[in-house]
């Protein structure tokens, strides 16, 4: 069993043409929802052991605030900065298998996009009503936990994983 958190990077300043995106620092608020999430994540018993981070300050402050409360490696990767679903997928799929609990905090739409792609059609009715939720809309330092009955990372596949948990900021 293998499980796989998708966690959003918290509220950030504005984009400003001026500046450069990759930047971008948290607001006060996107710290105190990051910091938020990582005390969900510990009161629930969620422990994943890697976390791949995008390299934006944004991304990085988030697992910053996030590790205050678990323990956990971290893995700075250029290759999920504003990354697409597949590079996302794929850097999941390298993962050690080993690992059993990998988090993976980037940005949208991509983010967004693969929670919905991974995520299987609903068996029960709190399954249905995260995915209702997740797809809705999927807000910063936003979490989606999926579940997949794999042994190795690479086995991950679209549609197979269950939706154990989907947390916004405003459900803390």
């Amino acid at each position: 069993m293998k499980h796989l958190y998708l966690l959003r990077h918290a509220k950030a300043v504005p984009a400003d043409p001026e500046l450069d995106d990759h930047a971008r620092e948290l607001t006060v608020r996107g710290m105190h929802d990051a910091g938020a999430m990582g005390r969900y994540l510990r009161k629930s018993g969620f422990e994943p052991k890697l976390l791949l981070v995008s390299t934006a300050a944004r991304t990085r402050q988030t697992a910053d605030l996030v590790l205050r409360e678990i323990e956990a490696e971290v893995d700075y990767r250029d290759a999920l900065y504003l990354a697409e679903p597949g590079k996302i997928l794929a850097a999941i799929q390298a993962a050690p298998s080993n690992i059993a609990e990998l988090m993976v905090v980037g940005h949208n739409p991509g983010i967004e996009d693969l929670a919905t792609r991974l995520a299987r059609e609903p068996v029960q009715r709190k399954e249905r009503e995260r995915r209702d939720v997740l797809e809705e809309k999927f807000p910063t330092a936003a979490m989606a936990v999926l579940d997949f009955d794999i042994d190795k990372w690479r086995a991950i596949s679209p549609g197979d994983g269950k939706l154990a948990d989907f947390v916004r900021p405003k459900d803390l």
